[in-house]
């Protein structure tokens, strides 16, 4: 701590410039303090904390604003984080609960969920896991020549898609497929289901070979979605809207849409970053977050499954209000993934 008096003027200021975004002078901080100081007192204060590089001087004649320091010095001993009300947490909670059973479509929702409440760009990485492997599949006849596969692995991913069936898909079929799907799929790591498994099948299958050709190459290619890691962002264009980026926004969303460094970084943070971590300014790994806060939460669920939710913004983010609800959102989807959710039987 650095003394009652310069504690109180520098939340102030940073409390002041959250809200307004505009610098602040001695006489406004003077009129703001609960008690009676002078406006040259003020100033020598300003002038310390800017000593410790808590404040920065845009202007030689304008007032001081807070440099990327003092928010770590503010989230560590000066904020006053403002509670979440109970209609929140219903809300949260209900958004949340409604694909609670599903985790990469828990994480969808956490991350709509984290963009609307923080009006930040929100994201969710699932990390790839070589030892994956298939639990279940299903096959459901859609009619007009189509059948839709289901596929389930051990780490709870979902993946669906609609194949056109070049016959019927009759009980019979659904039985081949079955057996199929026993034998050579289900328990079989992800990341070695292609088209050459798809051919061990040919002895096999015989005469039924190209009639369940089609289903059993749809099925290869939700694997291998299922084996790559999924990077969903949500709200990017928030940015926008946090004017002190100034034209680095278009870098940062530059950043975001390439998407493979991120994955890279988030990939690092998943073997060897904490639990959850709030990174503000420098504190950030890649030069284009440099001025930007970052929130990040480790999920860890179904043994060996790994995901990083997380928010960006500017700097100026209000981090009394935001970090209180992405700390519970967080949370509560670290709940629901730990609960666990479907299974074929």
């Amino acid at each position: 701590m650095i003394g009652e008096r310069r504690d109180a003027i520098l939340s102030l200021i940073i409390d002041s410039y959250i809200k307004t975004g505009e610098p602040i002078g001695s006489k406004t901080l003077s009129e703001l303090l609960p008690y009676r100081i002078s406006s040259a007192t003020i100033r020598n204060e300003m002038a310390y904390l800017s000593g410790l590089g808590f404040l920065e001087q845009m202007h030689t004649s304008g007032g001081r604003i807070p440099s990327k320091a003092s928010y770590r010095y503010y989230v560590n001993n000066l904020m006053i984080p403002k509670p979440l009300s109970d209609f929140e947490k219903k809300y949260f909670l209900e958004k949340l609960s409604i694909n609670a059973g599903d985790p990469e479509r828990l994480l969808r929702d956490a991350a709509g969920l984290l963009s609307e409440t923080t009006h930040c760009a929100a994201f969710f990485n699932t990390v790839k896991d070589e030892l994956d492997s298939v639990q279940g599949v299903d096959l459901i006849p859609a009619g007009n020549g189509r059948a839709m596969i289901v596929m389930l692995t051990v780490g709870g991913k979902i993946k669906s898609s609609v194949c056109k069936a070049d016959c019927l898909v009759d009980e019979e079929f659904k039985s081949l497929f079955y057996y199929i799907a026993s034998e050579f799929f289900i328990g079989t790591p992800l990341t070695e289901i292609n088209l050459s498994l798809i051919q061990s099948t040919a002895p096999v299958l015989g005469d039924k070979t190209f009639d369940m050709l089609p289903v059993l190459t749809s099925l290869c290619s939700i694997c291998r979605e299922a084996s790559e890691s999924t990077l969903v962002i949500d709200g990017e264009t928030n940015l926008l809207s946090h004017e002190e980026l100034g034209d680095e926004v278009y870098r940062l969303l530059s950043f975001l849409t390439e998407k493979k460094r991120l994955i890279d970084l988030l990939s690092q943070y998943a073997a060897q970053g904490k639990e959850i971590e709030l990174l503000i300014g420098d504190e950030n790994y890649i030069y284009e977050m440099k001025n930007t806060t970052s929130v990040l939460s480790k999920l860890n669920y179904n043994n060996s499954q790994t995901a990083i939710l997380g928010i960006i913004g500017s700097v100026r983010i209000d981090y009394s209000f935001i970090l209180p609800r992405v700390e519970y959102i967080m949370n509560t989807v670290k709940e629901f993934l730990q609960k666990g959710g479907i299974t074929f039987e």
